[in-house]
């Protein structure tokens, strides 16, 4: 079990490795296209975060489909919402609100309220259709029916993301590519290649982490669903957020929070639209109270947003809520 769990932390620094360049080149790539500052948050850099946290249930269930393969599939997929909308937030809201109080930067969060608005009811909307499909034990068909649907409001979202108007952002501060090689961060020969070397790595240690997450729980006799919902988002996208917690620092609260509602986007389209389309995407009681969790969190700071009322310190309760949660998966088992 030891040397299991060793290997299962080289598949993770194997997936943050290859993430960090995926996440670098996407950067760039907004920055050589030429696009704005609201579709590199919402959009690229969210893209980019959820990138390895996506990857793992594909791997899990395409490679692994035995049930513990499925388990750590969905757990992956509903682990990831959970985090982003309670401990990720939270973080976020306490880096506005410990530089508001060194005099870093203004207290109130200076975020493009249309952006994350729009984020927040994309992501409530498409968790809800996905939640319900499994409250309902909908048929195959109907899955699949809805799974096409999840796409499609995705790519409504993108549509609308795109659409919006904003400023281009300043560009990374270098591309690891072109430091290795001495050449030229803009050019797209450098730029493409390290984006597909960052996914190819993603690929390799996703896989290696549904094996040994497999292995450790048999070992640990534990639920795999429960620990792939646990350890794999916040090994896989919470060190990625630090972006968020950086533009948080600087006062660039449209970028951070964007990177973190775009990403609650993309997790609650993607991902899920491959769940109900190829499991049979049974939630359990744990993870449906994880999924109800993410989605009172979020229509909670919709609600504030929408009413001028949302400071930092209402974003920080969302580490309460992801703590409780937690204690109450390990302390009742809700996974029958």
């Amino acid at each position: 079990m030891l040397l299991d769990t060793v290997f299962l932390l080289i598949a993770l620094s194997i997936i943050l490795v290859s993430a960090e360049l995926f996440t670098n080149g996407i950067e760039w790539l907004g920055q050589r296209l030429n696009i704005s500052e609201g579709v590199v948050g919402s959009v690229l850099a969210a893209v980019g975060t959820a990138m390895p946290e996506t990857l793992i249930p594909f791997v899990s269930v395409a490679f692994f489909g035995s049930r513990h393969g499925e388990e750590v599939g969905i757990g992956a997929i509903a682990g990831a919402p959970f985090m982003l909308s309670t401990l990720t937030l939270s973080l976020c809201g306490f880096t506005i609100w410990f530089y508001a109080k060194k005099g870093r930067r203004e207290s109130r969060v200076k975020a493009n309220r249309t952006i994350i608005m729009r984020d927040f009811s994309f992501f409530i909307l498409a968790y809800s259709i996905a939640i319900a499909a499994s409250i309902f034990h909908l048929s195959d068909t109907l899955r699949s029916i809805l799974a096409i649907g999840l796409l499609l409001i995705y790519g409504l979202y993108i549509y609308k993301t795109f659409k919006h108007e904003g400023e281009v952002g300043a560009a990374p501060e270098h591309l690891h590519f072109a430091r290795i090689l001495k050449d030229k961060p803009e050019r797209l020969g450098v730029i493409l290649p390290q984006v597909i070397v960052g996914i190819l790595g993603i690929i390799g240690g996703a896989y290696m982490f549904v094996n040994f997450v497999e292995k450790l729980a048999v070992g640990l006799n534990a639920p795999a669903i429960l620990l792939s919902l646990i350890l794999a988002p916040v090994a896989t996208e919470l060190p990625e957020k630090i972006n968020s917690f950086l533009w948080s620092r600087s006062g660039k609260d449209t970028l951070a929070l964007g990177n973190i509602t775009g990403a609650l986007v993309f997790q609650s389209c993607i991902p899920v639209a491959f769940g109900m389309a190829f499991t049979d995407w049974r939630l359990d009681q744990g993870t449906t109270l994880t999924a109800f969790v993410a989605i009172a969190s979020c229509s909670l700071f919709w609600y504030l947003m929408k009413t001028d009322r949302l400071k930092a310190q209402h974003f920080m309760l969302g580490a309460i809520a992801y703590t409780v949660t937690i204690a109450l998966l390990i302390t009742f088992g809700l996974h029958d």
